[in-house]
């Protein structure tokens, strides 16, 4: 029967590197360990050399791989994080003619839900980690950089503190997208920011998901408001890949 569909064959090297990957995850391979060599894994895959180098480099690309010049050098495992998926999301949306307010939009939709689920599956471990943002970016209310980070690993933090993976990963990578996040803020602003942070920490901390649901619909509101009164050209800037 001749297939009408509209799906393309996928490319060998494509293939082979879905190969790979399903052999790493097999043998139990983990960050750190490295691949057999080119001639060894050549043999075993029953590919030529450059069919597996271009597998090789789309794998480096997704974070899959390192490749390490030199003797004894080869392709070294590692475990891909949000900046490779923070690369292929802002690439797509600036294809797409995508402006900043899609991705506050995005966080203002996702955030709640993710401190509904946090206050049900927080960890104390991951409580600790809430409870440091707050005192470094209480610290750091007079240093910008410090209060950026403080504030971003907040959000970061109950996006993993959801227990789930996706969530972590996407914020992960929506941040290091999001440039309206680094906009300069006053020091009444940043206090006002602060307060809202402890409030949702505390609504996680006490277990109670509709309150933390609605604290940081609340926060996201005021921040979304805050960035379209002070800084309406930031939100209408394209994205841009890195």
């Amino acid at each position: 029967m001749v297939n009408t569909g509209s799906t393309k064959p996928q490319k060998t090297a494509l293939l082979l590197a879905q190969r790979i990957v399903r052999d790493i995850e097999q043998q139990g391979l983990g960050p750190g360990q490295k691949l057999p060599p080119e001639r060894s894994m050549m043999h075993s895959y029953e590919t030529g050399r450059g069919t597996l180098r271009e597998s090789l480099r789309f794998l480096e690309l997704q974070g899959v791989l390192t490749l390490k010049p030199g003797p004894g050098g080869g392709p070294v495992i590692q475990k891909p994080t949000a900046g490779n998926l923070a690369t292929t999301l802002a690439l797509v949306l600036q294809f797409d003619d995508a402006r900043h307010r899609v991705i506050t939009e995005a966080r203002s939709a996702l955030e709640p839900l993710m401190a509904r689920l946090a206050a049900r599956r927080a960890t104390p471990t991951r409580l600790l980690e809430l409870q440091q943002t707050l005192a470094d970016m209480e610290e750091g209310l007079d240093d910008t950089p410090a209060y950026l980070d403080a504030n971003r690993r907040f959000h970061q933090a109950i996006a993993w503190s959801s227990d789930n993976s996706l969530f972590g990963f996407l914020l992960g990578a929506i941040d290091l997208t999001d440039h309206t996040v680094s906009v300069e803020q006053p020091i009444r602003r940043r206090q006002s920011v602060l307060r809202a942070h402890h409030r949702i920490y505390e609504a996680i901390a006490q277990g109670r998901p509709e309150v933390a649901s609605e604290e940081m619909t609340a926060h996201m509101d005021e921040d979304q408001a805050w960035a379209e009164k002070k800084h309406p050209e930031v939100r209408e800037q394209h994205i841009t890949w890195p």
